[in-house]
């Protein structure tokens, strides 16, 4: 097991230091070092290539280095913050989805309590209350949507809004909570890099599959494999990323997360299988409404949702795992 000793990062004003494990610094300072990669890359490939147009790429590695310092503080901040940064962001992702999605005027008292049910989500994993947290949504939200829509007694079109409305507190909210619940896991736990490990090792393998997709399909990407959902993925770049994401995880993941014998092969295998299919589904999803991006919020990426639809699906999956083979608490 890799060493668990904390290490204090000082604060300046007289504040208390902040322990953080060695592992956590160390994976927080690879990342500095890829963005910095990156920012490199994309300030040298305009001059190497005068003819092509970068400007995409410029844009998308100055937002990186917004997401990552907000990642980053979060999590060496501790649950608290990291709860009130996801809060937000599926407070903005369930903004950027509601209004794409064909909806009803008689449904905004529904959409309102769509909102409060974000509060009211991320309250339960300040509360530590992970038996409610499980069946708020997918069950009392579940039911209470579309009974307040049959209140209001408009009948034309119920159970597709019903469906929009279940889908996206379901994804939005309820999937992309439980990367703040992992930061609630009990310092009884065997955790190599603390609760910030398992959401620094989820958040990474997450991102990494998608830009190690998009590497592999650029490189050697020849053959469709989803053509009408998503043209520009290619059988290359599904394999090139999941077998490189596998990789990480299986020889990175055990400084992060108690990860061992089966466990640590489901999760490696799985978890990139996981992140395609959220990719998937949400470019289904976008295709259907008819919009490229759910909003332009993060410049080179388009908005919140764009950023985290692969998370929506590996957070629960890769929260379970570690439930079901590791972590006793859950």
């Amino acid at each position: 097991m890799p060493d668990s000793s904390l290490t204090s990062i000082p604060l300046p004003f007289g504040l208390a230091p902040l322990a953080v494990a060695p592992a956590l610094l160390w994976g927080l300072g690879g990342v500095l070092v890829v963005l910095t990669l990156g920012a490199i890359a994309a300030a040298a490939l305009p001059r190497l290539f005068p003819h092509k147009d970068f400007a995409n790429l410029r844009q998308r590695t100055n937002s990186w280095w917004v997401m990552v310092a907000l990642l980053s503080a979060a999590l060496v901040l501790g649950w608290q913050a990291t709860t009130v940064l996801f809060c937000v962001i599926s407070f903005v992702a369930l903004r950027e989805f509601l209004p794409l999605a064909p909806m009803r005027r008689e449904d905004r008292f529904v959409i309102l309590a769509a909102y409060l049910a974000v509060l009211l989500n991320y309250a339960f994993v300040a509360a530590d209350q992970y038996g409610i947290y499980l069946v708020f949504i997918p069950v009392y939200c579940f039911m209470a949507a579309p009974f307040l829509m049959a209140g209001i007694g408009q009948t034309k079109g119920f159970l597709s809004t019903a469906a929009t409305i279940n889908w996206a507190l379901m994804s939005c909210v309820y999937s992309i909570g439980y990367v703040a619940f992992l930061m609630r896991t009990p310092a009884s736990e065997p955790l190599p890099a603390g609760p910030a490990g398992l959401v620094f090792l989820l958040l990474a393998a997450t991102e990494a599959n998608d830009v190690a997709q998009y590497v592999w399909g650029k490189l050697f990407g020849r053959h469709k494999i989803t053509p009408r959902v998503s043209p520009n993925k290619t059988w290359e770049g599904f394999l090139g990323g999941w077998i490189t994401t596998a990789a990480l995880i299986w020889f990175v993941g055990p400084h992060f997360a108690p990860l061992e014998g089966a466990g640590r092969a489901w999760i490696a295998a799985t978890l990139p299988l996981a992140g395609f299919a959220g990719d998937v589904t949400m470019s289904a999803i976008k295709r259907d409404i008819g919009v490229k991006d759910t909003s332009a919020l993060i410049p080179g990426h388009g908005g919140m949702l764009d950023r985290a639809d692969s998370l929506t699906f590996t957070a629960p999956l890769y929260f379970h795992l570690l439930a079901f083979f590791s972590l006793k608490a859950f």
